[in-house]
């Protein structure tokens, strides 16, 4: 993968004081800015000559702007006067961009400071609020602003859904091939992240990110653009992965998934997708560069829906995980590498303990197992399916008794009620599988099932992984139980999902050291 040289990235300061600024500039160029957009609009100041000292002074190179709509200039006119003049100053200290936003871009002010200056660009730009932002919509804009004569043009467009960002990247790609002025795009809002986290793959020269501590909507933190996603190495034959979920902050998967990606060597990215109709981001973002993604909650079942084709075991669960675009026809590919890894998870921590007990066989070591499973839920149904599949009797417990029995008779098991689960205990070594949410962070007091009762179990498993090591697997351990935690079940279904989106590369050692150190 080649090494962009060209991309930069940078941070928006907005500060009260000439010295928040200066020490967030100071903090932005530790987190890895290669420059700073100075809103000196969001000052305070007395005389020009503070800001003059700000400029001199600066430890990065600088965009200066000074924005319309102001809180602190309630008049218009003395709002323009002050931009205009802290517009020329920057011009005079030879600051690197000079940023004029279109409401002050009149032909005669961009002339005035193209005269004045001697090497610093001038940036014209404009922020697009309301309404769909259509191709058409943009393309107008973007005439307008380059008929300025400025060196580089830049657009803030606030979007609604995450498909609003495509027209945004068609306007890079378009701004780049008809070599016209360079482009500085953003797409803000939550739903925006992708225009900054793929801008590099459609030509983007300026990335945008956040300072630590000063988290703002739709933009990745300074720090992860260089140390997660690596965005100096994107290109235009990079392939897209991607978290499908809502809330998707939450997600770990880019943290696992990108480095991997480098470890092998492999062209791609992957990215939270912050997605509210998972029908309509699939027909925007249709072409093969979208090449496969991870679905988180609440598009699971849907997800199947989606699909052109699903995997048989992903459709009797009736929900997948992992969907593939296949790049010979563009068909998409459901499948769900939860089952699997909750399953082979089991068979090795039995297969372990068997070896130590003297006994080793080639048939699974759940086949003809009482499996006791708690919870029927997206979680529960995928394990409930791989563990009838490798001949287990199963019997589910649920809160709610009728998902239950909606469950067991999908996988010829059996239902009790919830309250019977301390009491249950018709033979001895059975498999307890925790599936519900009971003990997750902020309740790491809680447990599904009594202490006592676990003496009956040979193995515990517990898919909760916040906390790591929870009260249940802490009292199965107490009474001799083989215990199997989440974190096992997330890196295998993430090794699983690694291994689909690059057709079986996976570097399982470097992928389990990666969640066990930093998960």
């Amino acid at each position: 993968m080649g090494f962009r040289q060209d991309l930069l990235v940078y941070t928006t300061l907005e500060c009260e004081s000439l010295e928040e600024m200066a020490v967030c500039m100071q903090k932005a160029k530790e987190e890895g800015a290669d420059l700073v957009e100075l809103c000196i609009d969001s000052l305070t100041f007395s005389h020009i000559s503070q800001v003059e000292h700000l400029l001199k002074q600066r430890t990065l190179p600088s965009i200066v702007s000074f924005r319309p709509n102001s809180p602190r200039y309630s008049c218009r006119e003395n709002w323009k006067k002050t931009c205009v003049q802290v517009l020329n100053l920057a011009v005079e200290l030879d600051v690197e961009f000079v940023e004029v936003d279109r409401e002050v871009a009149c032909d005669e002010v961009i002339c005035e400071l193209m005269t004045k200056r001697s090497n610093c660009k001038i940036i014209a730009s404009s922020h697009v609020n309301g309404g769909n932002p259509t191709k058409e919509r943009l393309c107008n804009l973007i005439t307008n602003l380059q008929s300025t004569g400025a060196d580089i043009i830049k657009l803030v467009i606030d979007v609604a859904y995450i498909t609003d960002v495509a027209p945004v990247f068609h306007m890079l790609t378009h701004c780049q091939v008809s070599m016209q002025v360079p482009l500085i795009a953003r797409a803000a809002g939550d739903r925006g992240l992708i225009s900054q986290l793929l801008g590099p793959k459609y030509g983007a020269f300026f990335v945008c990110g956040s300072l630590g501590g000063k988290s703002t909507p739709g933009l990745p933190a300074l720090t992860s653009i260089k140390d997660v996603y690596k965005l100096e190495y994107v290109n235009t034959d990079t392939r897209v992965f991607g978290v499908i979920s809502n809330p998707v902050g939450h997600s770990k998967g880019p943290l696992l998934h990108n480095p991997a990606f480098r470890h092998t060597g492999y062209n791609g990215i992957y990215v939270p997708l912050l997605v509210d109709n998972i029908k309509e981001f699939f027909r925007v973002f249709s072409c093969n560069d979208y090449a496969g993604f991870s679905v988180g909650l609440p598009h699971k079942e849907a997800a199947v829906r989606c699909c052109d084709e699903v995997d048989p075991l992903a459709k009797s669960i009736g929900a997948v995980n992992t969907i593939i675009r296949r790049p010979s026809d563009g068909k998409l590919i459901g499948y769900n590498t939860d089952c699997e890894a909750c399953v082979t998870a089991i068979e090795e921590a039995l297969r372990e303990r068997q070896k130590t007990n003297g006994h080793a066989s080639n048939v699974s070591p759940i086949a003809g197992k009482l499996f006791v499973l708690v919870g029927a839920g997206g979680a529960g149904r995928a394990i409930a399916f791989g563990v009838k599949s490798r001949g287990a009797r199963v019997v589910i417990f649920n809160r709610k008794y009728e998902r239950a029995k909606a469950l067991a008779a999908a996988v010829s098991g059996e239902a009790l009620p919830y309250e019977q689960l301390n009491d249950f205990c018709p033979e001895k070594g059975m498999i307890l599988a925790n599936a519900s949410a009971v003990g997750m962070q902020p309740r790491t007091d809680q447990t599904p099932i009594s202490k006592e009762a676990l003496k009956s179990y040979e193995l515990v498993f517990d898919a909760v992984y916040t906390p790591r090591n929870t009260r249940l697997l802490q009292e199965a351990t107490e009474v001799g139980a083989a215990v199997v935690g989440g974190v096992e079940m997330f890196v295998r279904q993430a090794i699983g999902q690694f291994k689909l989106f690059t057709n079986g590369l996976a570097p399982e050692d470097f992928m389990r050291r990666i969640v066990y150190e930093q998960f």
